[in-house]
């Protein structure tokens, strides 16, 4: 595993192009370190020439995501949408990929310091521009202004829709910068369940945040299986109980997530063998989420599941010395 030049950081050891530079990683990196945790101490066990791109992947998302939530910004989410849409289809520009007519408005100021380091890890790593209008489309799902909008999901199929942008797109984002021991295509299905397997636990994790906003991230015929329905939720949010009936909805829907980790599981011997602890690193302390929600007696509106420092140091060691 190659590592950086000591006294050179990650991001002064890439050969930059595309007007992105070693202060623009550096953005994408801070935005890493301080919302994605997880990952980050995962992407420490990657070689220093695919750190920053992981970074330019998270900041992109994280930078669009936040674009959707923000309060001070209410029915501008599709438009800042559709801008940078148009502006990374342009840049990008290639036969048959027209970039339609340009939206009102110029790119939301945050998109702007991490167009160049995206663009540049697209570029240097060959990935498909088509992920990314699968994400974008998840996003416009999150939009109350958009004609895509939905805040509940009957089915898991049609959470499964909203995921294969949202989480599964993002694993296939990954896989070139990642690299593969065979043809890309052979490694996508187990990359788009782990990229679903994040996105459920989050889900199970923060089920009061997103009632706070009005969203519900679990399918409704799951939960109306065992008697959870959207007052059940509403009460215990307000209350800070978990009533026994979600208790055992979270049960089933925690070990179909366990399912969804197992899918993903043997497409980590398909990565190349030095990323393979990063990910295998990442898939064990995602998982440990889960752990820590039952270990709570499934107590998810009193407090939000985290798996401590030091534990998720010994996991990770544990992952590695698994590999």
């Amino acid at each position: 595993m190659s590592h950086a030049s000591p006294g050179r950081s990650d991001e002064q050891s890439l050969s930059t192009g595309h007007g992105a530079g070693p202060g623009d990683y550096r953005y994408c990196r801070r935005i890493a370190a301080a919302h994605g945790r997880t990952y980050f101490l995962a992407t420490r066990l990657l070689s220093a020439d695919r750190r920053p791109a992981v970074h330019a992947l998270y900041a992109f998302a994280r930078t669009v995501d936040d674009l959707v939530d923000d309060p001070n910004s209410p029915g501008e989410a599709v438009t800042a949408l559709d801008t940078v849409e148009y502006r990374l289809r342009t840049v990008w520009s290639r036969p048959g990929d027209a970039a339609g007519p340009p939206p009102v408005g110029p790119p939301p100021p945050e998109f702007d310091r991490v167009v160049a380091p995206l663009t540049d890890t697209v570029t240097r790593f060959a990935i498909e521009p088509r992920h990314f209008w699968t994400f974008l489309d998840s996003m416009r799902m999150d939009a109350p202004e958009s004609p895509l909008f939905r805040n509940r999901y009957p089915t898991m199929a049609a959470l499964h829709e909203y995921m294969r942008g949202s989480a599964a797109a993002i694993g296939l984002q990954l896989l070139p910068v990642l690299g593969t021991v065979c043809p890309v295509a052979e490694a996508e299905p187990a990359a788009a369940a782990l990229g679903n397997a994040f996105q459920l636990t989050n889900f199970l994790r923060d089920i009061g945040e997103d009632l706070d906003r009005d969203r519900i991230y679990l399918p409704a015929a799951d939960l109306a299986a065992f008697g959870v329905d959207e007052a059940l939720l509403t009460d215990g949010r307000r209350t800070g109980r978990t009533d026994r009936r979600l208790r055992r909805a979270l049960a089933h829907l925690i070990a179909v997530n366990r399912e969804l980790y197992r899918d993903a599981q043997p497409g980590i011997e398909l990565l190349s063998p030095r990323v393979r602890p990063a990910i295998r690193t990442a898939a064990t302390l995602y998982a440990a989420i889960l752990d820590r929600i039952e270990d709570s007696g499934y107590a998810v509106f009193e407090q939000r599941a985290v798996v401590p420092r030091h534990r998720r140091l010994r996991l990770a060691a544990g992952a590695v010395l698994g590999g």
